[in-house]
């Protein structure tokens, strides 16, 4: 057999398994018809393997370039995020310090009103009557600092200055 009768020998049992598979789809699809219009699939047998891939240096560079540009630019991003974040967070921070402050005026406020009727001197007359107590006598009050008609108190003995 010559080459030529042995190529042409290939490409019929090539064009037969290709015209076999064709309808072996067709059949399949014919079974799993949705529509109308059948579906046809046409095959391409590629062969890449002969195919080498050619070492450019100056993409190799162009892209090298453009992966700097796009980490520099994606560090830009993430810090310009980060700083909105951070913002959004300090804001939060702030109005919560402000409703602590606002809290701790109004407590020192009741604490003011607290004390103001607490100390008020009705009110300690009152209790002091109930418990039996009176006003003291002239010279019954003994304060430390204080002077009586010239000397210093400080110099009586404690068990004079106790008077009841």
């Amino acid at each position: 057999m010559s080459a030529e009768a042995m190529a042409m020998r290939v490409q019929r049992s090539r064009a037969e398994s290709f015209r076999d598979h064709n309808s072996m789809l067709y059949e399949a699809q014919k079974r799993a018809r949705r529509g109308p219009t059948p579906e046809v699939f046409f095959t391409k047998h590629l062969d890449n393997s002969r195919l080498v891939k050619a070492d450019d240096p100056e993409r190799r560079r162009e892209m090298r370039s453009f992966a700097v540009m796009m980490g520099i630019l994606f560090m830009f991003v993430m810090t310009y995020v980060w700083q909105h974040f951070a913002s959004i967070e300090y804001g939060y921070r702030i109005e919560a310090t402000k409703q602590q402050v606002e809290h701790l005026r109004e407590d020192n406020r009741q604490l003011h009103l607290t004390e103001a009727q607490l100390s008020d001197p009705e009110r300690i007359d009152k209790i002091a009557t109930e418990l039996g107590m009176s006003m003291p006598q002239p010279g019954q009050v003994v304060r430390a600092n204080a002077t009586v008609n010239g000397p210093v108190l400080a110099q009586v003995t404690p068990t004079a200055a106790v008077v009841q």
